[in-house]
């Protein structure tokens, strides 16, 4: 398994921007999913974008035009560049990631950092 970091977040007024950062503990080049996932109080872990070893990226409908997930093999880094941010984007964000190792899913979580919008 990865050991995840996560930094990058704060309080930030609506309209603004933050970028996430995920470190991990080794080379991300063969993780076959890097993602990442918010909580909001009371409610449930909802991903909020994901990206493929080979690139190909997901967002969620409701960050979509606002949030771009990627990734840097060679720092062993993903982001989360998050611009026009919404009091609804409230939230703590964690980085994921998953490795398929035959029948086996290596599954890595992140402590999570919280994201606070003020509108």
């Amino acid at each position: 398994q990865v050991q995840l970091v996560e930094s990058g977040g704060g309080l930030v007024q609506a309209g603004g921007s933050l970028r996430l950062s995920c470190a991990a503990s080794r080379d991300i080049f063969s993780i076959d999913l890097l993602g990442w996932y918010r909580q909001a109080p009371g409610k449930q872990r909802d991903l909020v974008a994901s990206i493929t070893v080979g690139g190909s990226t997901t967002h969620a409908d409701s960050v979509k035009g606002r949030f771009t997930i990627s990734r840097d093999n060679a720092k062993n880094t993903v982001y989360l560049q998050m611009n026009s941010l919404k009091p609804e984007d409230t939230a703590v964000y964690y980085c994921n990631a998953v490795h398929f190792v035959g029948t086996t899913n290596y599954v890595s979580w992140g402590q999570g950092t919280q994201v606070t919008v003020s509108s």
